[in-house]
């Protein structure tokens, strides 16, 4: 068991990134749990230089929820139950009822406690969409509430000039968006792929768990209040303009010196964040569960999150298994070649088949997505033929009538182990807006806790048990020429 965890977490980093984002596991002694394999005792952290900090928690500090309903009832009742700060960082809120309901909850713990502060992080081209859109749902709380309330909306800075002026709605989001999926309430943090809108809470599947941690609270609320500082802030009058700390339009004025304050700014964090780790030195000797943060900002040169992704790819050590889900199946020509040849794990890669894709029937270019995801992973599994490798890795569909499918993320088991020990969970598609437009985060879960691990197990069979395995149909399915045409030109957009 030590033997695979050295391999899997103790490899350096690549220079431009170094740190390995578990060198902490290097230090600490191991910690045999009863009953289930063992994996090292965090009592100490250590770091090379700016990844990912370690929170070590117990497994019981962690809830799998596994329902868009349970996940929209989980956030009105933490909202209801806050006392001293919800911070809410979704792609957008959505207009119909139940989005409402949850603007009046939120109307309600604000009048009940004069101490709570929400913060809200949204897209700017996603949340202003429209006439009656995010913006427009949650001014009225920017009014009511003076400094109670930060709304904030991140514009990405390569949307700018001729091409802001020009481009029109939907089209302008192709550039970069705000993509991360985090909601917190007081000490608890829930991290995930679903938005804020209607069709998350009802019948749009995704994974979502939900952690009760301080230190990991802390890191996340602080987080977004940097990246909401180079965001436009909202005004009671509807206007958009600097934070009070920031100095520069993201859309105007030098474009290279935006990026590289906003950078610093995060870079900054992270790097806090371990000095004051270093200094207290907490231990957690109950600690069998471990979970680092993982930040990618391509926007603004920040690619934590894929460098330990691509890591973890590479380090599955023969006879391990790996599961890869992902909404949108466009994983990047990187994580691609790591799979087939860097890879030893038997992989299961999981996607929605083009009736549960969210795309499917959308009037216009939209309408073809689904089919260029078709013929993205028809071109990879043709390439793992040709590499003889076909073998090792296997595709299946998620398909549910009535749902679409958006759950992603990543489940490892070492040899002859049916529980994971290891889950990537956030809002990271894999693919190339993933990595290089959008700013996302997820969390790496390292478990020694048995039950937790099987309540992990609990949520993949519930994906895979709903899916079929999909190699013939995806060689198989029909792709307009139109659709191959523009896969071509505009791959690195979708």
């Amino acid at each position: 068991m030590m033997l695979y965890l050295r391999r899997l977490f103790s490899q350096e980093l690549s220079p431009a990134a170094q740190g390995d984002f578990l060198g902490c596991l290097q230090q600490a002694p191991s910690l045999l749990a009863t009953g289930f394999p063992g994996a090292p005792a965090l009592e100490s952290l250590s770091w090379l230089h700016n990844l990912a900090p370690c929170f070590p928690l117990r497994g019981d500090q962690i809830q799998v929820i596994h329902e868009p309903k349970h996940f929209y009832e989980t956030l009105v009742q933490r909202i209801g139950q806050a006392k001293r700060r919800i911070v809410l960082a979704s792609l957008y809120l959505g207009t119909g009822q139940l989005e409402n309901a949850m603007v009046q909850t939120l109307r309600h713990s604000l009048e009940q406690q004069s101490e709570l502060r929400l913060n809200v992080l949204l897209d700017f081209t996603r949340g202003t969409r429209g006439t009656f859109n995010s913006k427009t749902m949650l001014l009225p709380l920017v009014r009511d509430f003076g400094s109670q309330v930060q709304l904030s909306l991140y514009h990405t800075p390569d949307l700018r000039g001729m091409t802001k002026r020009l481009a029109p709605p939907r089209w302008n989001e192709l550039l970069g968006l705000q993509h991360m999926k985090v909601y917190l309430f007081d000490d608890a943090v829930i991290i995930s792929g679903a938005n804020l809108s209607n069709d998350y809470f009802t019948n749009r599947q995704d994974r979502y768990i939900l952690i009760e941690d301080k230190p990991l609270a802390d890191f996340y609320a602080q987080f977004i209040e940097r990246v909401q500082e180079f965001s436009l802030q909202v005004a009671p009058d509807a206007s958009e303009g600097l934070h009070r700390n920031w100095r520069i339009l993201p859309y105007e004025g030098t474009k290279e010196q935006f990026i590289q304050l906003a950078r610093k700014r995060i870079s900054d964090l992270v790097q806090e964040t371990f000095q004051r780790q270093a200094r207290t030195k907490e231990q957690n000797p109950q600690a069998d569960a471990w979970v680092f943060p993982l930040l990618e900002m391509g926007q603004i040169g920040i690619h934590h999150d894929s460098v330990v992704t691509k890591r973890l790819l590479s380090n599955c050590v023969s006879g391990s298994r790996l599961k890869l889900a992902t909404g949108y199946f466009n994983l990047t020509q990187e994580y691609m070649d790591t799979l087939t040849h860097k890879c030893l794990a038997q992989c299961s890669i999981l996607m929605a088949h083009p009736n549960a894709n969210g795309f499917q029937g959308a009037k216009g270019p939209a309408g073809g997505i689904p089919a260029a995801y078709t013929l993205i992973a028809k071109s990879f599994y043709e390439s793992l033929v040709r590499r003889k490798q076909n073998h090792r890795v296997n595709f299946f569909e998620y398909e549910k009538p009535g749902w679409t499918y958006h759950a992603k993320g990543l489940w490892y088991y070492l040899p002859e182990m049916r529980l994971p020990i290891l889950t990537l969970i956030g809002s990271s598609n894999f693919g190339e807006r993933s990595v290089n437009r959008d700013l996302e985060t997820q969390v790496c879960l390292v478990t020694a806790n048995k039950d937790l691990s099987q309540r992990l197990q609990v949520e993949a069979d519930r994906l895979y048990d709903l899916s079929q395995m999909a190699e013939r149909e995806i060689v198989q399915r029909p792709v307009p020429r139109w659709v191959q045409a523009v896969v071509r030109i505009f791959r690195n957009f979708f």
